[in-house]
């Protein structure tokens, strides 16, 4: 399949009271279409903040971002606009990214009318059938955010984010606010969505166990830059990056007698406010020599597409 999205040395910076904070950092991917992509990492890694830059929520600072052949990463006005169509995005929590004075039928039927010249009974046809689509029973057309649960408001934002037809979503953590048996009946829901709509997915969590589920490739990222990545059952298989192995090492076995040798990171953490030369894991690093502080690692591949970043790989 040819690549749906390419980014290329995507950088994200902000303006903080003491220089620039380094969110994103020189990040590189491709994701082909009908796949998934898993994003995981430590809060404040830059994971939302990708996906935001991505879908042109925020401003690049630097790098470029090519979706379905195009170049959108200064796109303004109405290619903006038509854009969004393709492009969608399922905020992390299900009540604070609903309008309350809306109910459930308006937030759907709200980006068909912001970008959609229907007449009403097609938008309240096309909100049916989205409802049916995600799982929400007609019934709670008329119902507000608050008088519904967690799982059903998130499937309230799958329905609005599906309303145009998009080819592509950025699932920003969409179950880390759910109950346990909540995210495996969402979990499923996207990835029958996928199937049945060939949608590509950007997929963000700090969940490792969901995102071995769902995903095809998995990219990890500390402090802005891209660690490793490979596809999902070479990463749980072969972890090639410390940091990787410490989160890895943290999921629990579920099975009695049968424990895991936990890495515990100690030192302190880089700061992204200017960061200085060399890699950002290594106060952390249990392997981390002179030449860690003084160069930053690239990010090299094998054969297998399996890319890391650390100086101590061969």
């Amino acid at each position: 399949m040819s690549a749906l999205l390419e980014i290329r040395n995507l950088k994200k910076y902000f303006h903080v009271p003491d220089g620039w904070l380094h969110a994103v950092d020189d990040v590189s991917f491709t994701l082909e279409a009908g796949k998934t992509l898993g994003i995981v990492g430590e809060s404040g890694c830059g994971k939302s903040t990708l996906g935001r830059t991505i879908v042109r929520l925020l401003d690049t600072t630097e790098g470029e971002i090519c979706f379905d052949g195009k170049k959108i990463t200064n796109a303004r006005g109405k290619e903006l606009k038509k854009l969004h169509t393709d492009m969608q995005i399922i905020f992390q929590d299900p009540f604070s990214s609903l309008n309350p004075r809306m109910t459930v039928r308006q937030i759907i039927a709200e980006p068909l009318r912001c970008c959609e010249k229907l007449p009403a009974r097609e938008i309240d046809k096309r909100v049916d059938e989205l409802m049916e689509l995600v799982g929400l029973a007609r019934r709670l057309a008329g119902s507000y955010p608050h008088e519904l649960d967690g799982g059903r408001r998130q499937r309230i934002g799958i329905a609005r984010a599906l309303a145009l037809n998009p080819k592509f979503i950025v699932c920003d953590e969409p179950v880390s606010a759910l109950d346990v048996s909540i995210q495996a009946q969402i979990l499923n829901l996207m990835q029958d969505l996928q199937e049945q709509l060939g949608l590509t997915y950007i997929f963000i969590t700090h969940d490792l166990s969901v995102v071995k589920h769902i995903s095809d490739e998995i990219m990890v990222m500390y402090l802005g830059q891209v660690v490793e990545k490979c596809g999902s059952d070479e990463l749980f298989k072969d972890p090639r990056h410390p940091y990787t192995k410490a989160l890895l090492s943290a999921i629990p076995i579920p099975s009695l007698g049968v424990k895991r040798e936990r890495i515990f990171l100690k030192g302190e953490l880089t700061s992204p406010v200017n960061p200085k030369p060399g890699c950002r894991f290594a106060p952390r690093c249990p392997y981390a020599d002179g030449e860690c502080f003084k160069r930053n690692p690239s990010l090299t591949g094998d054969s297998l597409g399996h890319f890391a970043a650390c100086h101590h790989i061969q």
